[in-house]
């Protein structure tokens, strides 16, 4: 069955651990750097390390750590920037509650995955009690 959608095609991956805060800095000049060569505006490219920054820093604080996968995508004639963080946490056991504006399960603000999917044009996340996180935002250019 077709859905109709073109098939995305990755390129320029690079994939690195989120274990530190030094990790979430190399994860936002790593997306930064894909970005540009992504041709993605100034202010999309701001989004998406936004974006970007957000995930890995809730990797790292609620997920315990985990990875990045970062890579330039095409569909069609579009081009983008996909990133792909996955941890083996504690997982997410309420994702619409999570993705509430203004609810933390820590001390935060309460809007880094409401937040991320706001900055992203495509967004998906896969969570469960004991299963960890998955979350993909992709970013394309205009």
């Amino acid at each position: 069955m077709s859905t109709g959608v073109e098939p995305v095609e990755e390129s320029t991956a690079e994939e690195s651990p989120i274990a530190a805060n030094a990790d979430v800095v190399r994860a936002r000049q790593t997306v930064r750097a894909l970005a540009q060569q992504a041709r993605l505006s100034l202010v999309d490219q701001t989004k998406l390390v936004t974006a970007a920054s957000e995930l890995a820093r809730n990797t790292l604080t609620y997920g315990g750590g985990g990875t990045m996968r970062v890579s330039v995508v095409t569909r069609g004639v579009k081009t983008g920037v996909k990133v792909l963080f996955r941890d083996d946490g504690p997982g997410i056991a309420d994702l619409d509650l999570a993705l509430t504006d203004g609810w933390s399960s820590g001390k935060g603000m309460g809007l880094g995955l409401s937040g991320a999917r706001r900055l992203a044009d495509e967004f998906d996340i896969v969570s469960a009690p004991g299963e960890g996180t998955q979350v993909v935002v992709v970013k394309w250019a205009r």
